[in-house]
């Protein structure tokens, strides 16, 4: 795939310096940034191409309706949020909503975290006023600072050098949880959050992690090992927006075993909503590496670029190859979903479709914070699964901005958080996250829907 004959021009990990590109940011030491990209090309990648391929094959499953994605993290991810606590907790709350939505759908979930690499974000603007002082817009921690400064919101080409350590330092760690004993199944009761346990949310996931200890115990006694692989271990992979290309096109490698071209800056890469014109140089990178990748589908995403974006980044049409992630908005999910939805469906090509119940849904709180409501969010999801179902098809999944710490940054849900809550643990850089109660909540609040969905098939 990374050489494409035909209509399409040749394919390099350079091609997309000859294309116009959107939300990329100005380096004023071009010596200094062509010294960072040398020495991570030299630096060992930080995923497989084999892992890449075995992500695909899942996101094919969820597509034919044999698995469910579920797609989480923080919406971006903070340099001084290096903590083994912070990777563990928001860790340890996916896995507690992979199984409540596994006991009900009774099909596999695949887990995938925006963790590991999730460090730059595209703004609507290139810049931002305070009190009459400009300066460049915050893109992310591997790009330039938050802090309100000339010399903070400078873009530095170091950051990318620390923002692959530390993607390397938190696989490290997910990896240890996944594979090391942490996540095993007979652990259940151990992934409660101390703060969610004393909650409704707590006391329902005891509830379901005792009947699934009594699942456990009847197929030891039918004699089934209870030290299985797929007990005491977890397939865990990671994702970010491929927005950066000097960091992407630097990790990019040829994979031994197939002499294909794979971002092996993680598993799962996306397409945002703003860089995915199909003439410009976010789809031209994309388009030659091999992993699954991620297009982001929104109001504004019109049928003749999103069949032409199919075309061109999936040519051969390979099943596990395209995710489509709808990012609608409660209020509109109904309406601008379906022709988008049957127009995909009349190519006869195989994606699988998430829905990203985040993006479309931010506000400004009556206190100046920008918030999601959890409703809204909840009614999103639910949106998109009324689509699905009336038209006969397949939703793949779920995409959330949510993190494991007790933070209060989007309103309502079990806490029924309201505005004036927000100032408590406002943390987050760049856009609002579910905290572990309320997205513990959504699990349970689609466990019922999945299992009418998937059960009937």
């Amino acid at each position: 795939m990374h050489v494409t004959d035909g209509p399409q021009p040749m394919w390099s990990p350079t091609s997309w310096r000859t294309r116009p590109i959107r939300q990329t940011p100005i380096y004023e030491d071009s010596e200094a940034l062509a010294a960072v990209e040398t020495r991570l090309q030299s630096y060992p990648p930080l995923v497989f191409g084999g892992e890449a391929r075995r992500l695909k094959q899942r996101l094919a499953a969820a597509s034919r309706g044999e698995a469910f994605v579920l797609q989480g993290g923080p919406c971006a991810e903070s340099f001084r949020e290096f903590t083994g606590d912070i990777v563990r907790d928001t860790f340890r709350v996916l896995l507690q909503m992979a199984a409540v939505l596994t006991f009900s759908a009774k099909v596999p979930v695949v887990k995938i975290g925006r963790m590991a690499g999730q460090y730059a974000k595209p703004r609507s603007s290139a810049v931002e006023v305070r009190d009459g002082v400009e300066l460049p817009c915050y893109r992310g921690d591997i790009i330039n600072g938050f802090d309100f400064t000339p010399e903070s919101r400078k873009a530095d080409p170091a950051r990318m050098e620390t923002g692959y350590f530390q993607a390397a330092g938190v696989l490290n760690l997910l990896r240890a949880f996944s594979r090391g004993g942490y996540a095993n199944l007979h652990e259940v009761h151990r992934w409660n959050l101390d703060y969610v346990r004393r909650s409704p949310q707590g006391e329902r996931y005891e509830e379901l992690a005792s009947q699934i200890e009594d699942t456990l115990a009847f197929m030891k006694a039918c004699g089934l090992e209870d030290n299985a692989p797929q007990y005491e271990e977890v397939e865990f992979f990671t994702s970010h927006e491929a927005l950066l290309l000097p960091y992407e096109e630097a990790l990019t490698r040829v994979d031994e075993t197939t002499g294909r071209y794979y971002d092996l800056s993680a598993h799962f890469v996306w397409i945002g909503d703003r860089t995915r014109q199909p003439d410009e140089a976010h789809v031209e990178f994309l388009r030659g590496v091999d992993n699954p990748i991620g297009i982001k589908v929104g109001p504004t995403t019109q049928i003749d670029d999103l069949k032409k974006l199919l075309e061109i980044l999936n040519p051969e049409d390979e099943a596990g190859r395209i995710t489509l992630i709808s990012r609608m908005g409660h209020d509109k999910v109904r309406d601008l979903l379906p022709p988008l939805l049957e127009a995909v469906q009349k190519t006869g090509r195989t994606v699988t479709w998430v829905c990203d119940a985040m993006h479309g849904n931010t506000t400004t709180s009556s206190n100046k914070y920008k918030t999601r409501a959890f409703d809204h969010v909840l009614g999103e999801i639910l949106g998109f699964l009324d689509v699905f179902e009336a038209a006969g098809a397949v939703p793949g999944g779920i995409h959330l901005e949510m993190t494991g710490h007790n933070v209060t940054e989007c309103t309502g849900g079990p806490q029924c958080l309201t505005d004036a809550d927000l100032p408590k643990c406002y943390e987050t850089l760049c856009d609002p996250r579910l905290n572990a109660e309320q997205a513990l909540e959504i699990a349970f609040q689609l466990s019922d829907r999945l299992k009418r969905i998937f059960n009937r098939r």
